[in-house]
């Protein structure tokens, strides 16, 4: 698989730490069409955990969640990478943004244990064009 670099839109919305609560959001979602590319959940305090979701269509997602309980914040951008897992792959794209001078000020990735993996990384807003002019996109 060639290295794959894309923006992609992203949204925040915070619910009680309940795995009822995450479960029927991720359900409900899931019934009304709409792809995650990558999702995780944070807890944001006692009671509380805040769902970043990732999703293929934004208006889809949208047109879900309206008029549901939780407030969605968004969208903002990020960035997904997937690739070819290889020793380096993390380091050249951050390379890559420290050339333009892009700070990556938060990232997460995993492999997905059959050569290949996935990466999310943000920069902030106002490096979000040269960025992505960085990574050949």
């Amino acid at each position: 698989m060639e290295l794959s670099v894309r923006p992609v839109d992203y949204f925040h919305g915070t619910v009680a730490s309940d795995a009822c609560e995450a479960c029927q959001w991720l359900s409900d979602i899931a019934e009304a069409g709409v792809n995650l590319l990558a999702f995780w959940t944070n807890p944001t305090g006692p009671g509380h955990t805040q769902l970043t979701l990732f999703p293929d269509d934004k208006d889809r997602f949208l047109e879900a969640v309206k008029g549901g309980s939780v407030e969605w914040s968004g969208p903002q951008q990020a960035f997904l990478v997937q690739g070819d897992d290889r020793l380096g792959a993390a380091a050249e794209l951050y390379g890559k943004l420290a050339d333009v001078g892009v700070e990556v000020y938060s990232s997460a990735g995993v492999t997905d244990g059959r050569g290949g993996f996935g990466y999310v990384l943000y920069v902030r807003p106002e490096d979000f064009a040269k960025a992505r002019k960085a990574l050949g996109n």
